[in-house]
């Protein structure tokens, strides 16, 4: 409100004042680097060494991988130099990419049938058509979509990958490899764990005496070993103690060990939130007149799993890569299947090794980094109630 003094009338603006830009001290490309990189001379310091090892290692990488790298090509020849018999030149060193051009379908498929592989194509499109929709918070029906790809989904692909019905040849797991065993081993591991252990914590820290020694007693013996020793017994001890003429696939006993072996670290990090939830909450269900079973589906659950977001994707993380761990019991994962396949004489060249360890690489971090990514994207979505 302003004071005419003249006329000793008083108006109130009718009309905005224009918008006026941010100082340039406060935006920008400027602001940005002051802020994050040179915001104390310790920073600066960090900075100027960070860019002087870039400097001296990005260039000599990216020209092996990228610009003296051989892309095509049949045989060691392509990748070996004259010395060695090939045709490269002598001194010559870059990266293989035609070893894994060469290998792809087989880093991907295993031993697959070559005709068969478009079930596994198929299932592969019937899994990322249910898990898109699921990963964004828009899309409604959540509760059946999660129904149809954590219940219907495994069974349709039980019978896609395995076959011997209708109409579809059998095609026994010791074929299969690759990508498909790395990403059936995390889907069933990921699948099983969460409520596993969600059951697990609940029954840590229930009143009951021996349903909480009994979920104590597991929880500690799983994660008192490695993943390593799991795999063994389910693999190798777990027949013994079978009855004559009882067996289980292989893939199968593979799939239990890894899931129950993740449950095990999933159940702490739930334990973890359930304790960090403030008792009011657990007094305030109770003053509600909700029972056990309500209490934990709609109040205390809810606000514990979002706290510990991060702790149940680090634990899919380390789940996604302790897969390649089944190697020790004779299944070809994707790393398996590089390892596997660098005794072949015909890409036998001193840069096919690490080619081929380059590239099973960057596949596992594009699917941690993608679960990585989503997280933090979930975590603030969901954080907005603290703001």
């Amino acid at each position: 409100m302003a004071d005419n003094t003249a006329s000793g009338r008083a108006f109130v603006r009718g009309e905005m004042l224009p918008q006026q830009t941010a100082p340039t001290s406060t935006k920008g490309v400027g602001h940005w680097l002051k802020t994050n990189l040179f915001a104390t001379p310790f920073d600066t310091v960090l900075t100027l060494l960070a860019v002087l090892f870039l400097a001296w290692y990005l260039p000599p990488m990216l020209r092996w991988l990228f610009i003296d790298a051989v892309w095509t090509g049949e045989g060691r020849a392509a990748c070996a130099t004259v010395a060695q018999g090939g045709v490269m030149p002598d001194g010559w060193s870059g990266a293989c990419w035609a070893f894994v051009n060469a290998k792809f379908e087989q880093f991907i498929y295993g031993r697959y049938p070559i005709e068969e592989r478009w079930r596994v194509n198929l299932t592969a499109i019937l899994m990322i058509v249910l898990l898109v929709p699921l990963l964004i918070p828009t899309v409604g029906r959540k509760g059946l979509n999660a129904v149809l790809l954590f219940a219907v989904f495994p069974i349709v692909a039980y019978f896609l990958l395995v076959g011997g019905t209708f109409g579809l040849s059998f095609v026994e797991t010791p074929l299969w490899g690759g990508l498909l065993v790395t990403l059936v081993l995390s889907f069933f591991g990921i699948a099983v764990s969460l409520p596993l252990g969600i059951l697990l914590a609940l029954g840590r820290r229930s009143s009951m005496p021996v349903i909480k020694m009994i979920c104590i007693i597991f929880i500690e013996m799983v994660r008192g070993v490695p993943l390593v020793t799991v795999l063994f017994m389910a693999s190798v001890m777990l027949p013994l103690f079978l009855p004559e003429g009882v067996t289980f696939d292989k893939l199968l006993r593979a799939l239990i060990g890894v899931a129950l072996f993740a449950s095990a670290y999933m159940a702490e990090v739930i334990r973890g939130g359930l304790q960090a939830m403030p008792k009011g909450q657990y007094e305030g269900a109770d003053a509600l007149g909700l029972n056990y079973g309500q209490k934990m589906q709609l109040i205390i659950l809810p606000q514990t799993l979002k706290l510990v977001i991060p702790g149940i994707v680090n634990t899919f993380i380390g789940l996604f890569k302790d897969t390649s761990l089944v190697y020790i019991i004779g299944m070809f994962d994707l790393l398996g299947v590089v390892r596997q396949n660098f005794s072949d004489a015909a890409w036998a060249t001193p840069v096919t090794a690490s080619t081929g360890l380059i590239f099973a690489g960057f596949v596992f971090w594009i699917f941690c980094f993608g679960m990585s990514r989503y997280s933090i994207f979930m975590e603030r979505r969901l954080d907005r109630s603290h703001r």
